[in-house]
């Protein structure tokens, strides 16, 4: 099914790097889950007024919050597309993430009111009039929301949306919430427990536990968090293909919505290199990497000295010192300053999160190690913390 809707409504719907295509996705699911869940909405109203369920209607309000949640999805996509303006020089493609944050914030309010309605169940009990249209509706339910789950799950992975992954969640939701509400009016109709109310209120707890988890994956890229051990893996070694390039360092990666990424980064190459040659090979790699990885990135040019060789030896040294003091530890920028009567080796070094607040004490032991192989050499080090991924 997910794949002949993406056929009749998806134009050239492989393309998932396009940011056309992307935004179809999202406004065939925004649509897909209006329509679905406001039928869903009608018929649990209708049951659950019929019957008197508190939980049956809890689910339908659900249910009609969750076409609410669809409508700010498909209009978080149609924002998301606009393109770059003065206020918004890097686009409007985070309205993605705002469009999941909304739908999240849905999500527990419903919980919250579902709990007050359901705790009120629980201290004035009242009979339910379960029915066979009752069963009917609750396990077609079941039936629509699991294929919305797997629709919506499918498509998040195909284009990589937030969004999308929140609204299959609570579809996953809806169908634990709605098997619960099932079997609650079954146990009450044929054992006669008053049950409607506690089924409620776990029903209402795991919704808003939902919400919250659905909120804090949503937050969590608006508030800048780390970009994927693959991008970064793809962005070095397109720089690190070219010969000339010899290292990088200070990858920084900045996420301003799918599709909108951009990134710069420290090249070192050979001082001995024409400038201008050098300055074509990284704005050849730029291009690759707008061109291959859909990434905006601007490289910085570090010449350093490779025909020095007692330089060479010592930038090695160091570089076996700090790996047996920490595997994660890594330097660049070296270069030696000859005095008189001493060599600085200036350098700088990037620590792990681990190691934050320890500089003093990593700086004592390099020093010991570096005093050790010879006392002309003293170390200035520029401690950076890890800035590649934000």
């Amino acid at each position: 099914m997910t794949q002949l809707l993406l056929r009749l409504f998806v134009k050239d719907y492989r393309n998932t790097e396009d940011p056309a295509v992307r935004t179809r996705y999202g406004k065939l699911a925004g649509i897909v889950g209006i329509v679905c869940n406001v039928l869903l909405s009608a018929g649990k109203l209708l049951a659950g007024t019929l019957s008197g369920a508190v939980s049956i209607t809890a689910d339908g309000l659900n249910n009609l919050s969750d076409a609410a949640s669809s409508l700010v999805t498909l209009l978080g996509f149609r924002l998301a597309e606009r393109p770059a303006d003065e206020e918004h020089p890097f686009g409007h493609a985070r309205m993605e993430y705002l469009s999941g944050l909304f739908v999240s914030v849905l999500i527990l309010l419903v919980g919250a009111e579902l709990a007050r309605s359901s705790f009120e169940k629980i201290l004035h009990p009242e009979p339910v009039a379960f029915s066979a249209l009752s069963f009917a509706v609750l396990g077609a339910s079941i039936l629509v929301k699991l294929w919305m789950a797997l629709f919506c799950g499918g498509l998040s992975r195909r284009i990589g949306s937030t969004a999308l992954r929140a609204t299959a969640q609570d579809s996953r939701n809806d169908v634990i919430t709605t098997a619960a509400v099932l079997i609650g009016c079954v146990l009450g109709h044929v054992l006669h427990w008053q049950v409607d109310g506690w089924i409620g209120l776990l029903v209402a707890l795991f919704i808003l536990w939902s919400g919250w988890s659905a909120a804090k994956d949503t937050i969590s890229p608006l508030l800048g968090e780390p970009a994927s051990e693959e991008l970064v893996q793809s962005i070095s070694r397109l720089i690190l293909s070219h010969e000339k390039v010899l290292g990088i360092h200070d990858l920084m990666v900045h996420d301003y919505g799918p599709g909108q990424c951009f990134a710069s980064v420290h090249a070192e190459m050979d001082s001995r290199e024409d400038p201008l040659l050098c300055h074509d090979v990284l704005d050849d790699i730029e291009r690759d990497a707008l061109r291959e990885l859909r990434v905006h990135l601007v490289i910085h040019y570090d010449p350093i000295v490779t025909d020095d060789a007692e330089l060479n030896h010592m930038r090695t040294f160091v570089q076996e010192t700090i790996r047996a003091i920490d595997p994660e530890l890594t330097l660049h920028d070296f270069r030696m300053v000859r005095g008189a009567q001493h060599t600085n080796l200036i350098f700088d070094l990037v620590i792990p999160y681990s190691l934050v607040g320890k500089q003093a004490e990593l700086k004592h032991r390099i020093d010991a190690r570096v005093q050790q192989e010879d006392r002309k050499y003293y170390t200035v080090i520029t401690f950076d913390e890890p800035v590649c991924r934000s």
